[in-house]
């Protein structure tokens, strides 16, 4: 019983799972972000590969 409850309080001080945690969170921020960018520049480099064609075509 003793070896019971000494392992129960060392799992509740162990702190490993919550900071896995927090980087999880973290790298789903980043790829968000990074996804979110990639999007917007794709769409602006689309929007410009559409004007020079419309110049190239139309000039």
């Amino acid at each position: 019983m003793l070896k019971v409850v000494k392992n129960w309080l060392n799992l509740k001080t162990d702190r490993r799972a919550v900071t896995a945690l927090e980087y999880g969170l973290i790298a789903g921020v980043i790829v968000g972000t990074l996804a979110v960018g990639f999007n917007l520049i794709a769409n602006d480099l689309s929007t410009k590969f559409e004007n020079t064609g419309t110049s190239l075509t139309n000039g």
